[in-house]
């Protein structure tokens, strides 16, 4: 008996393949023809079906352009002659450049001034954004993403196809005003409605000159305390100026107090040319005349190590509660 090992089969089929070359060399020819006839076979069933999307696919056919949507602020007294209606403000909506399908659409008046993101995207825009968009519906364009926290005023709401839109007005002094175009409007569903009394100074308002509670802020531990007497009240994180940006030191008193501010930058006179734009600052208390405040910030998580301009960075839910606590007159201390 003869037992072949692996080499023995491979002289085996090579002497196989010398003896009779038509049986067995040419079936590997034929399979190696094979091969290339299924590779030419699909490689032509590939340029047919590209042929045939070349000759169909959109841009080689004309499409009707997407109606473009325009926004009309006038108001009521504009359109009727009604005497009642002339402080009412309208909106006429629908397709520019033509009077068909046009809706008229009065912005209410609401009974609160100011709402604040609530589901929306993290400080560095993770996750899904609130859009703000330039008119009521979501087929106007996208003007800016809010991220949560931002506190914004409210100057009135439209209601459209069962959706209500709150419209957003910045009546402050802005340093930069032609960075905000156009119109605002947010959907009311990830905003939550404040009710706060809105800006409040002790020039305007009356405050208690005799209160005990005071705010320290701790530079080298870049920690805040709020005192009411010797009681401690709240204990946080904070973040203050940067190198170049310091928050000054001193002892000084909170003249302002507003729920929500437009920071823009850079601002004049400063090392730090850094640009910047935020809507929204919210929970803001003013205590320096050179512009230095106390307020939540909703664009970092950094809280323990210095990152501002000049201010007092808090969470923004902090920040909240801080506003809610502290006075106009209330004292502030910021150490080394």
């Amino acid at each position: 008996m003869l037992i072949a090992g692996p080499g023995s089969l491979h002289h085996f089929s090579l002497h196989l393949c010398v003896e009779n070359p038509i049986l067995i060399c040419m079936s590997q020819k034929e399979q190696a023809a094979n091969r290339m006839i299924i590779f030419l076979a699909t490689l032509v069933v590939l340029l047919v079906g590209l042929l045939a999307y070349l000759q169909v696919r959109p841009d080689t056919y004309e499409v009707e352009p997407a109606p473009q949507t325009d926004v009309l602020h006038l108001d009521a007294g504009q359109l009727t002659d009604n005497p009642f209606l002339k402080d009412e403000e309208v909106i006429l909506v629908g397709v520019a450049s033509s009077t068909e399908g046009q809706t008229l659409l009065k912005v209410e008046p609401v009974l609160f001034e100011y709402v604040e993101v609530i589901d929306s995207c993290g400080p560095h825009f993770e996750g899904e954004c609130l859009r703000v968009r330039s008119g009521p519906g979501i087929e106007y364009p996208v003007l800016a993403s809010l991220r949560n926290g931002v506190v914004l005023k409210v100057g009135g709401k439209v209601e459209r196809d069962g959706q209500a839109w709150y419209k957003i007005v910045f009546d402050e002094w802005l340093r930069y005003p032609e960075r905000v175009k156009g119109d605002w409007y947010v959907v009311a569903d990830y905003v939550k409605v404040l009710l706060d009394e809105g800006d409040k100074t002790i020039w305007e308002n009356s405050y208690a000159t005799t209160t005990q509670k005071t705010i320290t802020v701790d530079r080298s531990e870049q920690m805040l305390y709020a005192f009411d007497g010797n009681e401690l009240f709240l204990e946080t994180a904070i973040s203050t100026g940067l190198e170049l940006t310091p928050t000054p030191r001193g002892t000084f008193t909170i003249f302002k107090k507003t729920p929500s501010r437009y920071m823009q930058g850079p601002l004049p006179n400063l090392a730090d040319r850094q640009y910047y734009d935020l809507p929204g600052v919210p929970w803001n208390l003013y205590f320096t005349d050179g512009g230095a405040v106390i307020h939540g910030a909703y664009w970092h998580n950094s809280f323990g190590s210095q990152y501002s301009h000049g201010c007092v960075n808090l969470p923004t839910t902090v920040a909240h509660t801080l506003y809610t606590w502290a006075e106009l007159g209330t004292k502030v201390i910021v150490k080394e």
